[in-house]
């Protein structure tokens, strides 16, 4: 695409530069030129040590070479016929010219940038399979969206890393979103599960904290087959990070499909919340449980509600924690012990912690 596009201002320059002028890349060949029969000659390897030159500028065999690119390192160079001051002149002016249109290209119509406005919605849906189409982008392969969060330390050089771990971008994708947040767009096999795609989070986040010493924080979206879809990946990665800060505070790996109920109170209202807790609960109930009964609740659920798994594991008597029980069940009017009682106060638990971190504004 650079080739038809630095062709095309060669062509239009030609009538206002009476010499011979061209562009070629890093391997020293012509890829535009004036004179049409130079194209795709390969020039000698003297040449091509203009992109080394420290200058950026090189006159050799009757033409002046120049050095050019949109980023640190110079990929294509122009030339002109004549190694006088004019020919000098012209080359800075159309380094100056030809670096900006191809710039301007690149953050209009490469991948990256075009990623970028998919899974931002900033690209009509009609327009996405056009613009993938032009740019030929694979769209028959599964895709899935990390969002990469710096919580303590924000450093420009974490995208780097990023781009170093997976430097292949015709399949994966690195973009910015902002000071804190970095996305990935990752293609991935048929068969990834959710352990997968948790394990490759976790490679990211170690690999950031051993570079930066930084605390990082990574939400997973769910797979993907098509391109307009990775918008809702990128969504739901963002909605894994969000309900994670809320009801599992201690986990830096969050994924949309193990988000469960986390993600159908997360999108409640506050009033409605509210309103729950008022019905189930008796006034001021659920509030008059100290730290030691909801660390008992917690245990006992993660023990699948066994009384004497529970004991064990809290090393006191079973008699003990069936007593502890009795009272929350006098507290709340909810019997822990009975599945349907435990799936209320489970749910009114996360309620609250909700309502904690998003208070209702009446």
């Amino acid at each position: 695409m650079s080739n038809r596009l630095f062709q095309g201002i060669v062509h239009q320059m030609t009538d206002s530069i009476d010499r011979t002028i061209g562009v070629i890349d890093e391997t020293g060949t012509v890829i535009s030129c004036s004179e049409l029969g130079k194209i795709g000659e390969v020039l000698s390897t003297e040449v091509t040590s203009v992109f080394s030159a420290t200058s950026g500028v090189l006159k050799f065999g009757g033409y002046t070479y120049r050095a050019f690119g949109a980023h640190m390192h110079s990929e294509y160079a122009v030339f002109v016929s004549g190694e006088d001051e004019l020919a000098e002149s012209y080359t800075s002016l159309l380094s100056v010219s030809l670096s900006s249109i191809k710039q301007y290209y690149d953050e209009k119509y490469d991948r990256g940038n075009f990623i970028k406005n998919v899974i931002l919605d900033n690209i009509l849906p009609g327009d996405i399979y056009l613009k993938a189409r032009e740019l030929r982008f694979n769209n028959d392969v599964s895709r899935v969206v990390f969002l990469i969060r710096i919580t303590e330390k924000t450093d420009a050089s974490a995208f780097d890393v990023i781009q170093g771990l997976f430097p292949d971008k015709n399949k994966d994708f690195v973009v910015n979103i902002n000071e804190s947040d970095i996305a990935l767009i990752k293609e991935i096999s048929n068969t990834a599960d959710t352990k997968v795609l948790e394990k490759l989070a976790r490679s990211i986040a170690d690999s950031l904290g051993v570079e930066f010493y930084s605390h990082v924080l990574v939400g997973i979206g769910t797979i993907v087959e098509n391109i307009k879809d990775l918008a809702r990946s990128f969504r739901e990665a963002q909605v894994s990070l969000e309900v994670g800060k809320v009801f599992d505070i201690e986990k830096t790996i969050v994924s949309y499909d193990n988000l469960g109920i986390a993600r159908l109170i997360y999108q409640l209202p506050t009033t409605l919340c509210d309103m729950f807790l008022r019905e189930i609960f008796k006034k001021g109930s659920i509030e008059s449980l100290d730290q030691e009964t909801l660390f008992t609740i917690q245990k006992f659920f993660e023990n699948n509600l066994n009384v004497s798994e529970t004991s064990r594991k809290l090393f006191v008597h079973r008699n003990t924690l069936v007593y502890r029980l009795e009272k929350i069940k006098k507290l709340t009017g909810l019997d822990l012990r009975e599945f349907d009682d435990a799936i209320v106060f489970k749910v009114a638990l996360m309620v609250k912690k909700y309502l904690a971190s998003n208070p209702v504004k009446y």
